[in-house]
């Protein structure tokens, strides 16, 4: 029988896997983009990959599809066919969750009419020496809280004057989200394990190589 996400947060050997694995290599990922002390934007771009990285180890690379056009901007990664939109936050605050970066106001308030739940949602909540979790919401779990908060308190469009980088998931839904029973989840203690990282040495090497 072919495995499904199901099996990815329920298989206790990938399970213990990723408890041990996902701290390090996300904590790798912040010291890798860091400069002068200071993590990088582009954290979240090498967090996706880990997790799709994860997704190829464990469904193996034929199940995957990573060849997604630049057009399907929610869309992250296939699983089976499956759209799939990754997601990643530091910190308890579930504010800022972005569904879509447009920015511009008649784009968003275009988005917002004609909005509806497209892919599932793999979300990694990261609380650096506490308790946090790896999420999946599936589209079942998504419609469910969509159609109980209504549209207008489920997205949060850009305030008008202002700069920001997106539309959001409001708080609530959020935290409606995670304790939805169709939402899978596997509890990881975000522990920093990694303490030095030559950030240069990978492609100095590779210079090196003849």
């Amino acid at each position: 029988m072919s495995k499904s996400i199901f099996d990815l947060f329920n298989d206790p050997k990938i399970v213990k896997r990723i408890q041990e694995k996902l701290p390090e290599f996300f904590y790798l990922a912040e010291l890798e983009t860091q400069r002068a002390g200071r993590t990088g934007m582009e954290v979240g771009s090498v967090r996706e990959k880990i997790l799709v990285s994860l997704l190829i180890y464990y469904f193996g690379r034929e199940n995957v599809d990573t060849e997604i056009p630049i057009t399907k901007t929610e869309i992250d990664v296939k699983l089976f066919g499956v759209p799939i939109s990754i997601k990643t936050k530091t910190g308890r605050s579930l504010a800022g969750i972005k569904i879509n970066w447009t920015v511009d106001q008649k784009n968003a308030q275009e988005y917002l009419d004609r909005y509806e739940p497209t892919c599932d949602i793999m979300f990694a909540q990261i609380i650096w020496d506490e308790l946090g979790f790896l999420y999946y919401f599936p589209l079942e779990s998504q419609k469910s809280v969509l159609e109980f908060f209504g549209k207008e308190a489920y997205i949060k469009l850009p305030t008008v004057g202002t700069n920001p980088r997106g539309i959001e998931i409001k708080s609530d839904p959020m935290k409606k989200l995670l304790e939805h029973e169709k939402t899978m989840k596997i509890e990881i203690h975000w522990t920093k394990r990694v303490t030095k990282v030559d950030t240069f040495k990978r492609w100095v090497e590779l210079w090196e190589k003849d």
